[in-house]
């Protein structure tokens, strides 16, 4: 079975933004969804999600999703740990309304250790550096055990120690059998970690490994100009 499969349009209120979408992705794969602001990389994550409408077509996805928003996502004034928010990602399989467990902390710690940052669990999350926090969102997301990681913009604003953590993390999820799908505007990134790049812009234009896609050809349909590789 696919990690994720996705056809068709999808948007809000029934009205479509992203367009003519067929994507396939076999478990163990990484997917890059590349495109300018607007382009409709969210709104195909958040399709995924539940969150946004697909209007025409399908969207499934195999087992447990996980999910990794922006950094900002999250109130930094919120007072809470770096435990307390990888505990988050426990709570689908627990229920809101009942106390986390000895296991739950142990697997909320184990996957603080997993992205380096074991040794500031107790530190208050909006104290943390931008790329720290990101680190304690993808810890948050590996506590539910997805068989499917869903990440929005995850490098943005990162520190290289915290993009090199993120990233090795996402490439052993991905050799444990593990769909992967993450947004960004690092063609390099997607030319270099991705299996396949989806081109998007208003609609899908391309989808592919990466030396197909990410010509200048291409990308210059994509984002209506001269892109530079």
């Amino acid at each position: 079975m696919a990690a994720l499969t996705a056809t068709g349009s999808f948007g809000y209120r029934g009205t479509a933004v992203l367009t003519g979408v067929d994507l396939t992705l076999a478990p163990g794969k990484l997917l890059a969804l590349v495109g300018p602001n607007g382009a409709g990389k969210s709104t195909l994550i958040k399709a995924v999600l539940g969150l946004a409408d697909v209007v025409t077509g399908r969207v499934e996805a195999a087992g447990p999703t996980g999910y990794v928003p922006q950094a900002g996502a999250l109130d930094p004034d919120f007072p809470v740990s770096a435990v307390q928010v990888a505990l988050m990602g426990r709570y689908r399989r627990i229920g809101w309304w009942r106390p986390t467990s000895g296991d739950d902390r142990r697997a909320a710690l184990a996957a603080l250790d997993r992205v380096g940052l074991a040794g500031r669990a107790r530190d208050r999350f909006g104290l943390l550096s931008g790329g720290q926090q990101q680190r304690v969102l993808v810890a948050r997301a590996l506590v539910a055990e997805p068989r499917l990681l869903l990440l929005d913009e995850p490098f943005n604003g990162v520190d290289a120690l915290s993009r090199d953590a993120i990233l090795a993390v996402l490439h052993d999820l991905a050799a444990a059998g593990a769909g992967i799908v993450l947004s960004t505007h690092d063609l390099d990134l997607a030319r270099d970690h991705a299996d396949v790049v989806c081109l998007l812009n208003g609609a899908q234009h391309a989808a592919g490994p990466p030396a197909e896609i990410l010509t200048s050809d291409l990308l210059r349909r994509a984002y209506g100009g001269l892109v530079t590789l």
